[in-house]
């Protein structure tokens, strides 16, 4: 499986994480994997919802959560954001 490494940023706590990603997998699955992985790391900052979007952290753009990573064209060190 073919994996990308991306920084997600999470202005709720303040950090952000270098996390690898699959190319394949759509928005969907990624933004709840990520949501739920950060909601445990920021002890309390940040709580996942099913309202949860993953955007481009330098343009605001928010993600198709239908598309895959790949589709979106994403690429090593992509800066995401978390809200």
């Amino acid at each position: 499986m073919h994996k990308i490494l991306v920084e997600v940023y999470n202005p709720a706590s303040n950090n952000s994480y270098d996390v690898f990603i699959p190319l394949k997998s759509p928005v969907y699955e990624v933004v709840y994997l990520l949501s739920t992985t950060i909601s445990e790391l920021s002890q309390g900052h940040y709580t996942a919802t099913e309202q949860t979007i993953l955007c481009d952290r330098i343009t605001g753009n928010v993600f198709d959560i239908n598309k895959t990573i790949e589709e979106l064209g994403l690429k090593n060190g992509s800066q995401l954001m978390i809200l």
